[in-house]
């Protein structure tokens, strides 16, 4: 009988399941307890050139890699090195880019054809990124997978770097089995989702298709802004959610609102990605570029307590975000996402302990890291401090108490979760979710929990084999 009262449970409870991303293993290519060392060999006159004339051409040397950790050594000929960023390009800490096919079409490393080595020379911490993904990949969200790693450039040293996923095919293969050969769109500075017509060359600068080339169709894009800015207002709640995983990016961008993400879609129009899933032609939103947060600000706005429901710039457009929040159901559930990640995933105690343990891995690399200090004159003292005070400047505070005054904010501007019901859930998905079984109830450890469980998510197990995650408050 225990099966009925959850089954019962699962119908009431339909709109507040929580969308699962698969998060892939981390692997040699992105260790968690060691850093790792990387040596680049290139030639003296193509460095020059990397670094000089060619720093903005996005031109790739050919160069060679090796990697080496306590349990593998690797070298690696023939692969493209540049320098990557958009601003960071002329900060005096570069980021680069380790392409491994660029002249060898199948070769990889780990099964990535690509390697992001960023510098990080906003953040003193040198932790933004890391703790961002790490979080994204507790709520279930697409999230690169990171490591630290120590850069080495014709044998000199240039300092600790966070080597974070690149956004491509293989990523796309391991979130999305089966269904990852869609386009894949990276969104730039200006790409507010505004209608700019249906002519695809108004879209083209700023939203580079970076999967199936050959084909250069915008058509899905153009579609989607069509249907989120053109629709009428009577359709617009089911229309959006035909062409685009609503759900996941109210997530999301919850997430990303916490983070104090000023650089991302909802307040700068920029650093995202689109991805059409190939199993039901939906948009799928990915975050991208997150070392801009958790107080660090440029605009003189607190982002740890700016209001959560009024994100984005009052005087510019962002469609995508305000007009979800004018509809009472995808604003309740953006409400639902909220609250979970801050009851679910947002633990400042287990966040700070978790930054601590990595803080102490990656501090010898960090204090002997001589670039970090060249941009804007932070020291070893400073990096120590990180995860407790102010540094000044754009470093506006410390990351643990950013946690705790974006928590305590957040909570108190969160409305009631009412449940209310999706407006476009059919009668008949209604009816198969009754016929299915569930055998069995867990929590995210594996653990059966009894059916009645409220405040924590809860995985329901049927008997066709799949999975739910619901979430019951009292």
């Amino acid at each position: 009988m225990r099966y009925i009262f959850v089954v019962y449970l699962f119908v009431l409870y339909n709109a507040r399941f929580i969308a699962q991303v698969p998060q892939p293993a981390y692997n040699q290519a992105f260790l968690q307890n060691e850093v790792a060392s990387v040596y680049i060999d290139i030639a003296p006159d193509s460095l020059n050139l990397l670094l000089g004339d060619s720093l903005y051409a996005g031109h790739e040397f050919m160069s060679t890699i090796t990697y080496q950790s306590n349990n593998l050594t690797t070298t690696i000929d023939s692969i493209g090195f540049r320098a990557r960023g958009n601003t960071s390009l002329a900060s005096q800490k570069k980021s680069f880019k380790v392409d491994f096919n660029r002249f060898i079409s199948t070769q990889k490393f780990q099964g990535l054809e690509e390697m992001n080595l960023n510098g990080e020379h906003n953040d003193v911490s040198i932790l933004r990124t890391y703790l961002a993904h790490s979080l994204l990949r507790s709520a279930s969200l697409p999230s690169s997978r990171t490591s630290y790693v120590k850069l080495y450039i014709n044998n000199q040293y240039k300092g600790l770097y966070i080597n974070v996923e690149h956004i491509d095919d293989e990523y796309l293969d391991l979130r999305f089995s089966g269904q990852a050969n869609g386009n894949l769109w990276k969104c730039y500075y200006g790409a507010d989702l505004t209608w700019w017509g249906s002519n695809v060359a108004n879209y083209q600068n700023v939203y580079e298709l970076k999967t199936n080339k050959d084909s250069a169709d915008y058509s899905a894009l153009v579609h989607f802004i069509d249907v989120l800015n053109n629709t009428p207002a009577a359709n617009f709640v089911c229309a959006i959610q035909e062409v685009f995983d609503v759900d996941l990016f109210l997530r999301n961008i919850a997430l990303e609102i916490l983070m104090g993400q000023w650089d991302g879609y909802a307040y700068n129009k920029n650093n995202y990605y689109l991805y059409q899933r190939e199993s039901d032609q939906k948009m799928v939103y990915i975050s991208y570029d997150l070392d801009n947060t958790f107080g660090i600000d440029w605009f003189n706005i607190n982002w740890s307590n700016r209001n959560i429901y009024a994100w984005s710039p009052s005087n510019q457009s962002r469609p995508l975000y305000t007009k979800l929040m004018a509809v009472p159901y995808f604003k309740d559930r953006f409400t639902f996402h909220m609250l979970d990640i801050l009851q679910n995933v947002w633990d400042v105690s287990s966040l700070q302990t978790m930054l601590q343990t990595k803080q102490s891995l990656i501090t010898p690399a960090a204090l002997l890291d001589t670039y970090k200090g060249l941009d804007y004159g932070f020291s070893n003292q400073d990096f120590l401090n990180a995860l407790q005070q102010t540094w000044g400047a754009h470093v506006k505070s410390g990351i643990v108490p950013y946690l705790d005054n974006r928590k305590t904010s957040a909570l108190a501007q969160c409305i009631t979760y009412q449940g209310i019901t999706n407006p476009c859930l059919s009668g008949m998905e209604e009816f198969t979710m009754m016929e299915t079984k569930v055998i069995d109830v867990t929590d995210l450890m594996g653990r059966t929990i009894d059916a009645e469980t409220k405040n924590c998510i809860k995985i329901l197990i049927y008997d066709n084999g799949t999975q739910k995650r619901v979430y019951e408050m009292e």
